[in-house]
């Protein structure tokens, strides 16, 4: 049976409240390539066995990352998860468990939040860490908002830098765009993020640089970091990839004062491109302007150690007017289970991760190197690079595939206006000596 509650005088009044005509005004911010001519083209009804059967078949075409020799990057990335971390999450007390409304009665929800904020904290160099963000580009564009309300209105302008990932900077521009903040941005361009400093002025909020930057480059982020500071400007450190902070300097030690990426590659697994987790921390003196909510630590009345929400500064916490961000929710289960692949990790561990990763990366390059129609762009970078080839990137991976070689990822397909010959090309602890070997083979008969 239908559920239609509302009737045509019901929807003709919700319009005159709204002061639209009709309900195709409310979708005028999407464009029309983007929107549906019409209905649907399926089934209006199936057997449950008959929809089964249909989303294997479309299962089946998928190839799982890992079952053949792998190498995308470009954001998200493919790293061994211990058994322990989909174990413990599975628990009902944590599976179940949603936004914690009444804090005081969600005390393993608050602990566990706790946790992650300080790993986070530690791995970026920060002195205080949120209770996550929904994925690193979202992060990345509450940054930007949270630094023109630190400017108090008195300075309009984020500039990016030119390695910060195509989908970052577009998910920065789409929100920038309705709080009249002025986005400086130059596309995607390899090798010139310290061009920055030129670009900094006194109308400036903020600086947003990726490292290791969407190339694979690493950033030396101190000389921004004096040229903005100079200019009262705020610097946001991005990073895409959590474990190269186990490898290099971290953000807040280079003079960052925010720093925001995405926490995917530690406990969550691809799975097509998401459930994500957002990363976010900043100095201490701009906690209260931070978006999102921090867990806190405390002692109750009988002096047992107890967790609070220090600070929860979305609207329906506080007056709407003060309100530092909308964010619905933490991505609570992914938080977990980054806390507990890094807490089985421990410091040594994820130094050691880190460090294979980079032996990894550094072997393929060397590999690729030696393959007539291919160069490696990059001086710096941590397990992820820049490919230069002799024909367009798309065509030569698509070559690859049949050869039964995921080569990486043409960057052209995150931004269009880029270098059609330009491959990233990223290498983790997963990549196999044998994995390494087959990339190398496959390029040459490809490129031969």
């Amino acid at each position: 049976m239908r559920y239609l509650p509302l009737n045509n005088n019901d929807r003709a009044q919700m319009l005159d409240v709204i002061g639209v005509d009709n309900i195709d005004a409310l979708f005028e911010d999407v464009p029309k390539s983007a929107r549906l001519k019409g209905l649907i083209d399926l089934p209006k009804h199936q057997s449950e066995q008959a929809v089964e059967r249909f989303f294997q078949r479309l299962s089946n075409k998928s190839t799982p990352a890992g079952s053949v020799p792998f190498f995308c990057g470009a954001g998200a990335y493919k790293h061994h998860i211990p058994a322990t971390v989909d174990h413990l999450i599975q628990r009902s007390e944590f599976l179940t468990a949603y936004t914690p409304y009444q804090p005081e009665v969600s005390q393993g929800t608050l602990q566990a939040l706790f946790e992650f904020q300080t790993q986070v904290a530690l791995l970026t160099g920060m002195e205080v860490a949120n209770a996550s963000m929904y994925d690193g580009s979202t992060a990345c564009a509450e940054a930007v908002v949270m630094a023109h309300r630190v400017a108090r209105g008195k300075k309009s302008k984020a500039i990016l830098a030119s390695g910060l990932h195509p989908h970052y900077a577009a998910a920065t521009q789409t929100l920038a765009s309705t709080l009249n903040i002025q986005i400086d941005s130059q596309g995607a361009q390899i090798g010139v993020d310290a061009d920055v400093i030129d670009r900094i002025d006194n109308d400036t909020a903020c600086v947003v640089v990726q490292s290791p930057n969407v190339f694979g480059e690493i950033v030396d982020l101190r000389p921004i970091a004096e040229k903005a500071h100079a200019h009262k400007a705020l610097l946001i450190a991005v990073f895409t990839e959590p474990v190269a902070l186990a490898a290099i300097e971290s953000p807040g030690a280079q003079g960052a004062d925010i720093v925001v990426g995405e926490g995917q590659g530690l406990g969550v697994g691809l799975a097509f491109g998401g459930p994500h987790v957002g990363l976010f921390a900043c100095r201490q003196k701009l906690v209260r302007q931070m978006p999102g909510r921090v867990c806190g630590e405390t002692v109750d009345a009988n002096g047992e150690r107890g967790f609070v929400l220090t600070l929860s500064t979305r609207e329906q916490h506080i007056r709407r007017e003060k309100a530092t961000s909308n964010i619905c929710t933490n991505s609570g289960l992914c938080c977990l289970a980054f806390t507990i692949h890094m807490s089985l990790l421990g410091d040594a561990g994820i130094q050691r991760l880190a460090a294979l990763n980079h032996e990894k990366a550094c072997e393929l390059a060397d590999l690729i190197d030696g393959v007539d129609g291919a160069s490696v762009e990059n001086e710096t970078f941590f397990n992820e690079f820049t490919v230069r080839l002799n024909r367009p990137a798309a065509e030569v991976v698509d070559a690859m595939v049949k050869k039964g070689v995921i080569a990486g990822v043409p960057l052209s397909r995150l931004a269009p206006e880029a270098d059609p010959n330009l491959l990233l090309v990223c290498a983790t602890e997963t990549s196999s000596d044998e994995d390494i070997a087959a990339f190398e083979t496959a390029l040459k008969e490809v490129l031969s």
